[in-house]
């Protein structure tokens, strides 16, 4: 483990610069990588949080460096539990899911299993924020695709659940319902 670059994501904050210059650091030295996601997949590390956050740039920057790591990534997936983390995991798996959708392949079978599984956990689970639950229901709109299953349940969830939430989870729910619609799958 790099002493050095832990201690930066330890006393690192969440101010965009900050975590643009981290990001920066592992896009120039990839080997910096492995490092970031040991911490990111800790979820004991009380700094896990802030290593998602890095995490989500390099990932929309280079989604394809999350090759190597998706088996953990994906089994992970479960234990992430601080608000401040899966807002940015949440984010990663939409990447991941578009990258599927580009290249057909890049999530097996399992991945998109474990994926599919921790988004519908956390747009039911009532103490998800809104951010989090938005970027689910788009990731379960791509996976849904290719995924029988997925769009009955993922209509029946926004449906029920709209009334109760917020004009942020009305808007992305709305937008989700109406591209199922234009799917005619359920």
């Amino acid at each position: 483990m790099n002493t050095k670059f832990y201690n930066q994501i330890v006393n690192s904050t969440a101010h965009r610069p900050i975590r643009d210059l981290l990001s920066g650091e592992v896009l120039n030295d990839r080997n910096l990588l492995s490092d970031l996601l040991t911490i990111a997949f800790d979820v004991t590390d009380k700094n896990h949080h802030k290593a998602c956050w890095i995490c989500e740039l390099i990932f929309e920057a280079e989604i394809e460096w999350l090759s190597t790591y998706l088996d953990t990534f994906c089994k992970t997936l479960s234990l992430f539990k601080n608000e401040s983390a899966l807002r940015p995991i949440s984010k990663i798996c939409l990447f991941a899911a578009e990258q599927n959708s580009k290249q057909n392949g890049f999530l097996s079978a399992k991945h998109k299993e474990l994926i599919t599984e921790a988004c519908f956990d956390w747009l039911i689970n009532p103490e998800t924020k809104v951010a989090t639950k938005a970027y689910s229901m788009r990731t379960l709109f791509l996976l849904g695709k290719n995924e029988e299953w997925i769009y009955p349940e993922l209509t029946r969830i926004l449906t029920e659940d709209t009334p109760k939430h917020t004009a942020a989870y009305k808007a992305a729910a709305k937008d989700i319902l109406k591209r199922l619609s234009k799917q005619n799958r359920f």
